[in-house]
């Protein structure tokens, strides 16, 4: 199996990017097949759960016997009634559980999906497997399935949503152009600016020149220009150090409403908000207080009443001990405290970025057509790959076209065509 979702170039598609191949080295008493769809908007696991809910359980439960776990628990939001509808029925005697979450935010977190269903808590700078669980995205696992059938990675599910004409769910070629996504949602209504991602962990491009689709895009919206989510995702270290000085008046909130506070991780923005205004003195949070940070965001995009980014102080502490070398102790603080009285219900999320508009079917839409792809040599964990075709080449669809050097994954030619273009960021194929 690991031989087989190597060759495949399997990678966590919900995001994160770690190789499969190296997660699955490993035994483990619980199998998690996270499919709740961690960001608001995005429709792509919920979709894929609906069509391919057979494919889903039987590669889980190839997995769970590769990994000698004793439970296999699919983990899908309440709400997501056809998918969990289809789960049932596919997963009927095979032993798999069910686990429906609330529609909360950040449910799909890896360490509080892990805690939910287990009631472990993984330790500041552990991983799941440090208390006996294995998660993998419920794409991924779909993509294992295929691999074991000598299906390599070609293709991605991504949500096109926001300030568009017709709200979609596309399957593309990795290495598409954006503009060919928005263009199936018919374009863009307005002046918009673009997320990459979902609306909170999501990065900001002010156009798609250059945006192509990778292996762990899994969604594109198109914000209006001056909208207050903007505003939430704003990159201005200055002015915030001026604001922390100005406005922040340590009342905790901030603190109060971190997930990673409550499973006992001693996760504490308002300390970095602290440093920030004083002089970037990240020592006095503790390196374990910064380290568990998730980046879900909620202490900027709810919890603090003055509109300020703790969440870009937590990132600048952790950039600047990473920096210096420091590294997390393994370690729980404290006994999860709150837990479930802390759990952010989503629509109250949606109602204060003011984004519940946008909160749409996004139904599955065709296949996107294209007669060029650009794919990234780092779409992963790890390195860049080394390409293994050279300009002029032509490849068949499912081709290898990249080896990694160390970490990482392989990566495929997603359409057939003629080789245009290498360099040191990516391989350009024209159909």
């Amino acid at each position: 199996m690991i031989d087989e979702i190597f060759n495949a170039g399997v990678v966590g598609a919900g995001g994160a990017g770690f190789p499969t191949h190296v997660k699955y080295k490993c035994k483990a008493d619980v199998f998690i097949v996270n499919g709740i769809e961690c960001e608001p908007l995005l429709r792509t696991d919920r979709r894929l759960m609906e069509l391919n809910a057979r494919e889903i359980v039987t590669a889980a439960l190839a997995i769970k016997e590769h990994l000698q776990a004793r439970r296999l628990v699919i983990a899908v939001k309440e709400h997501y009634t056809e998918a969990v509808g289809a789960l049932r029925a596919a997963a009927d005697g095979t032993g798999a559980e069910l686990y429906l979450s609330d529609a909360v935010y950040p449910a799909g977190d890896e360490q509080n999906l892990v805690y939910t269903v287990t009631g472990r808590v993984v330790p500041t700078g552990g991983i799941p497997i440090d208390v006996g669980a294995v998660v993998s995205n419920v794409g991924t696992v779909y993509q294992v399935g295929l691999a074991l059938q000598g299906i390599p990675v070609t293709d991605r599910l991504v949500t096109v949503s926001g300030a568009v004409a017709h709200p979609v769910t596309v399957s593309a070629p990795v290495g598409t152009p954006m503009e060919k996504l928005l263009s199936a949602a018919g374009g863009a209504v307005g002046s918009c600016v673009y997320i990459i991602g979902g609306p909170l962990m999501g990065r900001v491009a002010e156009s798609l020149a250059g945006e192509v689709v990778t292996k762990t895009t899994g969604g594109l919206l198109a914000i209006p220009v001056g909208h207050t989510l903007l505003e939430r995702k704003r990159d201005d270290p200055k002015r915030d150090a001026y604001l922390a000085r100005a406005v922040c008046c340590q009342c905790a909130m901030c603190t109060q409403m971190c997930p990673r506070n409550a499973l006992g991780l001693n996760v504490q923005p308002h300390k970095a908000m602290r440093a920030l205004a004083g002089g970037r003195d990240y020592t006095q949070i503790g390196e374990n207080g910064v380290f568990s940070c998730c980046d879900c965001g909620i202490c900027t995009y709810f919890a603090c009443n003055f509109g300020l980014h703790p969440s870009k102080a937590m990132q600048a502490a952790k950039t600047e001990m990473q920096k210096n070398g420091t590294k997390p102790k393994k370690e729980v603080k404290y006994e999860p405290q709150g837990f479930e009285n802390k759990r952010l219900p989503t629509e109250r999320l949606l109602q204060r970025l003011d984004i519940k508009r946008f909160d749409t079917d996004a139904p599955m839409g065709a296949t996107v057509e294209t007669d060029i792809v650009r794919i990234p040599l780092k779409m992963h964990v790890g390195g860049p790959c080394r390409p293994m075709v050279k300009e002029g080449n032509f490849v068949s669809k499912g081709d290898l076209i990249a080896e990694p050097e160390g970490l990482g994954a392989r990566i495929h030619a997603s359409i057939a065509g003629t080789v245009s273009r290498v360099d040191g960021q990516f391989i350009e194929i024209r159909k």
